[in-house]
């Protein structure tokens, strides 16, 4: 007899990494156009969890109109004589996993982002309520996670309570980051690696330090080492930290060897701190991504929930879709906000005198939307956090050169470099860059498929002069996506 027998609908890994689009959605929940959203697991006292128990605060699936989206939360609270604290990181990122086993129903994302959608196709077969929903992940966690001896799970609707939890959970996000903030990857010798994502991004593989979260933004380096332990064949594993390579670009042969067995060879190198080079894979499940400006010779960055488009003109869905899959994209890099705040954040790109100091890296950032700037400004720079510009002070790549000339940003020198140097003689082969090339040195900017080509061409441009007489980028519209 299965598991899920009672279940209208088939539960299985076969469904994972299934997408709905609009069209075939019956309803949205969380998701872009969706302020308040959250998942949270909470570690409990035995006598606090009635197992089993699944509460629903709010109108269920069959009370919603069909096309309908609606603020949505879900608190898991776990009990056992292995459950801790330390583990609630872990367990909340098994949710997407557990989820997207569902026929028909759709997660994407973490923690604040997260974005479901239920499949008009699975609703018509029954799959009406949270009650079933909830049933499926209670015996999904209780196989897979055995430690767990007590489980309950509150769906959230009702937009009050779903704005009052939100709070509630972004503290305790904010604590869980806290915590691991201060070790440095020097001091361990083992990273950790992460392939939850690989159903929507096959190749791509997390390697999680003491100085670099996960691009979710979900697991920390405690977080990892829990997980591994209490779960050792599961989707998070030890990485043997092995030789230094590079302390700059933070090059490790345990790190190369993880990712080249975990990818099945695709990916053989990774440097965790540079978006150039080998740089490290993304997934599709990142919090914010880093995009290089030729012209400025500079990063922005733009997160999930920024509306609009950014400084290039490009909106957040079409940067991600440039870097996401699991490939490795020169100039174009999936983060997590937590990582702006490490000492090595992008330390490898830094420039001139910042080059070697502590976030560092910040001085090669040139844009950020105001919300995320003001998440991480006590961890910029105080000399360069009002060079970076936002969405408030320029709209275009011409306004952005103005702001960093008029500000002094120390981009602008590399500039100056650049017009003064003296033509060539006489046109001659380049040569290659050395290893150690200066961080101001304009990087070969690799075009990603999907903004040029498509099905998964990448358009590589080295030692090239190109001249158009017109360039057309046109959006998709969002009913088509």
């Amino acid at each position: 007899m299965s598991m899920f027998e009672d279940i209208p609908v088939d539960v299985g890994v076969i469904y994972e990494g299934e997408r709905i689009r609009k069209a075939q959605m019956y309803v949205e929940l969380g998701g872009p156009k969706v302020d308040k959203k959250f998942e949270l697991v909470r570690a409990r006292k035995m006598e606090e969890v009635e197992d089993g128990k699944i509460t629903i605060i709010g109108p269920d699936i069959k009370d919603m109109e069909p096309g309908s989206r609606h603020p949505f939360g879900i608190l898991v609270e776990v009990a056992g004589k292995e459950v801790e604290e330390e583990l609630e990181g872990v367990i909340e990122r098994r949710i997407h996993e557990f989820c997207n086993y569902i026929e028909g129903f759709m997660h994407l994302n973490q923690r604040y982002d997260i974005w479901l959608r239920l499949s008009k196709k699975s609703f018509e077969k029954g799959l009406n309520s949270f009650e079933l929903i909830g049933k499926v992940l209670i015996r999904l966690f209780k196989a897979e996670l055995p430690f767990i001896e007590k489980i309950q799970i509150t769906f959230i609707t009702d937009p009050d309570k779903v704005a009052e939890l939100y709070d509630e959970a972004l503290k305790v996000y904010e604590a869980r980051d806290a915590k691991a903030r201060g070790l440095k990857d020097e001091e361990v010798e083992t990273f950790y690696g992460c392939t939850l994502c690989q159903s929507f991004a096959p190749t791509h593989v997390c390697v999680i330090t003491a100085q670099r979260y996960s691009n979710c933004g979900a697991i920390s380096w405690f977080d990892a080492r829990a997980a591994s332990r209490v779960d050792p064949k599961g989707p998070i594993f030890e990485i043997p930290k092995g030789e230094c390579i590079d302390p700059v670009k933070g090059e490790y042969t345990g790190a190369n060897e993880a990712v080249k067995k975990k990818s099945l060879g695709a990916i053989e190198r990774v440097w965790l701190y540079t978006a150039f080079g080998y740089p490290h894979t993304s997934c599709g499940c990142f919090e914010a991504a880093a995009f290089f400006i030729p012209e400025v010779n500079g990063f922005g960055i733009v997160h999930r929930g920024f509306r609009g488009q950014t400084v290039n003109g490009l909106t957040f869905v079409a940067i991600a879709d440039s870097t996401a899959g699991g490939r490795q994209v020169d100039g174009f890099h999936g983060i997590s906000i937590e990582y702006m705040r490490s000492p090595k954040f992008l330390q490898a790109d830094a420039i001139g005198e910042w080059f070697g100091k502590p976030h560092g890296g910040w001085s090669r950032v040139v844009w950020v939307p105001s919300e995320v700037l003001e998440r991480v400004k006590d961890f910029v720079p105080k000399e360069l956090i009002d060079k970076i510009a936002t969405e408030k002070d320029v709209s275009n790549v011409e306004e952005l050169k103005e702001f960093l000339k008029a500000k002094g940003h120390p981009v602008v020198e590399t500039w100056k470099e650049e017009v003064t140097a003296p033509p060539p003689a006489a046109e001659a082969p380049a040569a290659a860059p050395a290893e150690g090339a200066p961080a101001a040195a304009m990087p070969t900017v690799t075009l990603p498929g999907g903004v040029i080509g498509g099905a998964g061409i990448r358009l590589i441009l080295k030692n090239a002069k190109v001249y158009a007489e017109k360039v057309i980028i046109k959006v998709v519209p969002e009913e088509k996506r």
